[in-house]
């Protein structure tokens, strides 16, 4: 699958479950412990945000601390489509390497790292409001292909929980590999 695909793909997901968020759900736990509802959003945004200026060739300490604090602001669900159309057309842009916290990576790379990011937190949010999270067979063989390699990476820099094991559905293992109870329930 092309790169872009996926990542589109991926927010597209995301967008559906933030326009599903109940009024009174903002404030609901979420498989992510540190986090709630509306938290788990403002990150994910946070992404989304971040993926403009990286894709046009900027720097961290170009972009400072704008894209710090609440993104959400008054309208949550407006904010988090908007910020997911701007980084599905960012995804797009003719440039081969973005400066990341770490070093310098290859645009397809960071890509798909988003894509792994959106897909699972997309699970997370659908878990935490009770939605079907819907996760495409395709993107889900896409993601645990390109994260197989990176998982102890992964596990190692503290950024997952250890693995949940004994699960043979694709996107359930999926889950596990990034430290999810696939049948998490708040």
């Amino acid at each position: 699958m092309d790169v872009v695909e996926l990542h589109n793909q991926t927010i597209e997901n995301v967008v559906r479950l933030v326009n599903e968020v109940g009024p009174d759900q903002w404030t609901a736990p979420t498989p992510c412990t540190d986090w709630n509802v509306r938290q788990l959003v403002n990150h994910i945004v946070t992404e989304e945000r971040w993926t403009v200026p990286l894709m046009e060739g900027k720097s961290i300490a170009d972009v400072g601390d704008s894209l710090d604090g609440d993104l959400l602001g008054e309208e949550p669900v407006a904010a988090a489509t908007d910020a997911a159309r701007a980084a599905q057309a960012a995804a797009g842009e003719p440039i081969s390497t973005v400066h990341l916290s770490y070093g310098d990576e290859e645009a397809p790379e960071y890509l798909r790292q988003l894509s792994a990011d959106y897909l699972v937190h997309g699970w997370d949010l659908a878990a935490a409001i009770g939605a079907d999270p819907m996760l495409d067979r395709e993107l889900v063989d896409e993601v645990a292909t390109w994260f197989a390699e990176r998982e102890k990476l992964y596990r190692d820099s503290g950024a997952i929980a250890d693995r949940v094991e004994g699960f043979s559905d694709p996107a359930d293992t999926l889950i596990g590999a990034f430290g999810r109870d696939p049948h998490w329930k708040p």
